[in-house]
Protein backbone atom coordinates (compact mmCIF):
# COMPACT_ATOMS: atom_id res chain seq x y z
CA UNK A 1 0.00 0.00 0.00
CA UNK A 2 2.86 2.60 0.96
CA UNK A 3 4.38 1.38 -2.63
CA UNK A 4 1.59 2.54 -4.02
CA UNK A 5 1.30 6.24 -2.13
CA UNK A 6 4.52 6.71 -3.01
CA UNK A 7 4.27 5.49 -7.00
CA UNK A 8 1.21 7.72 -6.99
CA UNK A 9 2.61 10.76 -5.50
CA UNK A 10 5.85 10.62 -8.07
CA UNK A 11 3.31 10.33 -10.71
CA UNK A 12 1.39 13.49 -9.88
CA UNK A 13 4.79 15.31 -9.14
CA UNK A 14 5.66 13.86 -12.78
CA UNK A 15 2.79 15.39 -14.65
CA UNK A 16 1.63 18.49 -12.75
CA UNK A 17 5.25 19.71 -14.33
CA UNK A 18 3.03 19.73 -17.73
CA UNK A 19 0.69 22.15 -16.95
CA UNK A 20 2.64 25.39 -16.90
CA UNK A 21 1.26 29.10 -15.96
CA UNK A 22 1.51 31.91 -18.56
CA UNK A 23 4.21 33.47 -19.00
CA UNK A 24 4.17 37.50 -18.09
CA UNK A 25 6.32 38.77 -20.99
CA UNK A 26 5.08 41.59 -23.01
CA UNK A 27 7.33 41.99 -26.29
CA UNK A 28 7.63 45.60 -27.59
CA UNK A 29 7.24 49.35 -25.78
CA UNK A 30 4.63 49.26 -23.45
CA UNK A 31 2.41 52.41 -24.61
CA UNK A 32 0.71 53.30 -21.17
CA UNK A 33 4.54 52.81 -19.38
CA UNK A 34 4.31 55.03 -16.41
CA UNK A 35 7.68 56.93 -18.16
CA UNK A 36 5.38 57.64 -21.55
CA UNK A 37 3.67 60.39 -18.84
CA UNK A 38 6.34 61.21 -16.24
CA UNK A 39 10.01 61.41 -15.89
CA UNK A 40 11.35 58.23 -14.26
CA UNK A 41 15.68 59.12 -14.04
CA UNK A 42 18.26 56.17 -15.13
CA UNK A 43 18.92 55.94 -11.41
CA UNK A 44 15.06 55.25 -10.38
CA UNK A 45 14.42 52.83 -13.24
CA UNK A 46 17.36 51.18 -12.43
CA UNK A 47 15.79 50.44 -9.19
CA UNK A 48 12.69 49.99 -10.25
CA UNK A 49 13.88 47.29 -12.34
CA UNK A 50 15.99 45.48 -9.88
CA UNK A 51 13.38 45.78 -6.74
CA UNK A 52 9.71 46.02 -8.83
CA UNK A 53 8.90 45.66 -12.24
CA UNK A 54 9.17 41.44 -11.79
CA UNK A 55 6.02 42.02 -10.37
CA UNK A 56 4.78 45.02 -11.22
CA UNK A 57 5.75 45.32 -14.74
CA UNK A 58 4.23 43.77 -18.26
CA UNK A 59 7.78 41.90 -18.31
CA UNK A 60 8.45 39.18 -15.59
CA UNK A 61 12.32 37.83 -15.60
CA UNK A 62 11.86 33.90 -14.55
CA UNK A 63 14.00 32.27 -12.43
CA UNK A 64 15.32 28.86 -13.50
CA UNK A 65 13.03 27.53 -10.42
CA UNK A 66 10.05 28.79 -12.29
CA UNK A 67 10.10 25.89 -14.72
CA UNK A 68 8.98 23.43 -11.06
CA UNK A 69 5.63 23.01 -10.34
CA UNK A 70 4.19 23.65 -7.81
CA UNK A 71 6.69 26.95 -7.66
CA UNK A 72 5.23 28.00 -11.00
CA UNK A 73 2.04 28.22 -10.09
CA UNK A 74 2.99 30.29 -7.02
CA UNK A 75 5.17 32.69 -9.24
CA UNK A 76 2.38 33.23 -11.60
CA UNK A 77 0.11 34.18 -8.60
CA UNK A 78 2.48 36.46 -7.44
CA UNK A 79 2.66 38.15 -10.15
CA UNK A 80 -0.48 38.41 -10.90
CA UNK A 81 -1.17 39.78 -8.24
CA UNK A 82 1.17 42.54 -8.22
CA UNK A 83 0.36 43.40 -11.20
CA UNK A 84 -3.13 43.74 -10.31
CA UNK A 85 -2.09 46.57 -7.55
CA UNK A 86 0.34 48.42 -9.37
CA UNK A 87 1.74 48.42 -12.48
CA UNK A 88 4.18 50.15 -13.99
CA UNK A 89 3.37 49.25 -17.62
CA UNK A 90 -0.23 49.83 -17.63
CA UNK A 91 -0.17 53.16 -14.95
CA UNK A 92 -1.02 56.05 -17.57
CA UNK A 93 -4.42 54.14 -17.93
CA UNK A 94 -5.35 54.67 -14.09
CA UNK A 95 -7.15 58.10 -12.81
CA UNK A 96 -5.28 60.77 -11.82
CA UNK A 97 -6.65 60.00 -8.51
CA UNK A 98 -5.73 56.59 -8.71
CA UNK A 99 -2.30 57.46 -9.81
CA UNK A 100 -1.81 59.60 -6.99
CA UNK A 101 -2.64 57.10 -4.33
CA UNK A 102 -0.64 54.86 -6.01
CA UNK A 103 2.32 56.84 -5.66
CA UNK A 104 1.15 57.70 -1.95
CA UNK A 105 1.31 53.58 -1.28
CA UNK A 106 4.72 53.23 -3.24
CA UNK A 107 6.12 56.20 -0.50
CA UNK A 108 4.54 54.47 2.47
CA UNK A 109 5.97 50.93 1.38
CA UNK A 110 9.32 52.13 1.18
CA UNK A 111 9.36 54.65 4.57
CA UNK A 112 7.92 51.00 6.44
CA UNK A 113 10.11 48.83 4.70
CA UNK A 114 7.16 46.28 3.11
CA UNK A 115 8.59 46.17 -0.29
CA UNK A 116 9.41 44.35 -2.15
CA UNK A 117 8.38 41.70 -0.46
CA UNK A 118 10.69 39.62 2.03
CA UNK A 119 9.63 36.70 0.07
CA UNK A 120 11.58 37.90 -3.44
CA UNK A 121 14.34 40.19 -1.64
CA UNK A 122 15.39 36.98 0.14
CA UNK A 123 16.16 34.80 -3.08
CA UNK A 124 16.90 38.26 -5.80
CA UNK A 125 19.67 39.85 -3.62
CA UNK A 126 19.62 42.47 -5.78
CA UNK A 127 16.58 43.88 -4.52
CA UNK A 128 17.39 44.58 -0.99
CA UNK A 129 16.96 48.34 -1.23
CA UNK A 130 19.82 50.58 0.69
CA UNK A 131 18.09 53.61 2.84
CA UNK A 132 19.73 55.60 -0.15
CA UNK A 133 17.59 53.73 -2.92
CA UNK A 134 14.61 53.98 -0.93
CA UNK A 135 15.02 57.71 -0.33
CA UNK A 136 15.52 57.70 -4.54
CA UNK A 137 11.98 56.40 -4.75
CA UNK A 138 10.08 58.17 -2.39
CA UNK A 139 11.74 61.59 -3.57
CA UNK A 140 10.67 60.85 -7.04
CA UNK A 141 7.73 59.67 -5.81
CA UNK A 142 6.60 62.89 -3.93
CA UNK A 143 7.98 64.85 -7.21
CA UNK A 144 5.63 62.57 -9.38
CA UNK A 145 2.66 62.81 -7.06
CA UNK A 146 3.20 66.64 -7.32
CA UNK A 147 2.95 66.56 -11.25
CA UNK A 148 -0.40 64.71 -10.91
CA UNK A 149 -1.63 67.09 -8.29
CA UNK A 150 -1.29 69.64 -10.70
CA UNK A 151 -2.23 67.88 -13.57
CA UNK A 152 -5.47 67.19 -11.38
CA UNK A 153 -5.78 70.55 -10.13
CA UNK A 154 -5.73 71.91 -13.95
CA UNK A 155 -8.00 69.48 -14.86
CA UNK A 156 -10.79 70.56 -12.42
CA UNK A 157 -10.46 74.46 -13.64
CA UNK A 158 -11.24 73.62 -16.76
CA UNK A 159 -14.11 71.24 -16.08
CA UNK A 160 -15.77 74.29 -14.35
CA UNK A 161 -14.75 76.82 -17.08
CA UNK A 162 -16.78 74.77 -19.60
Amino acid sequence: MKRKIIFAVIALVFLIQFIQPKKNIALGVQPNAIATKYEVSADVDKVLTVACKDCHSNNTVYPWYSQIQPLGWWLSNHVNEGKAHFNLDEFTKYSLKRQDHKFEELIESQEDHWMPLESYSWIHKSARLSNTNRQLLIDWANNTRRTIQAKAKSDQTLKKED
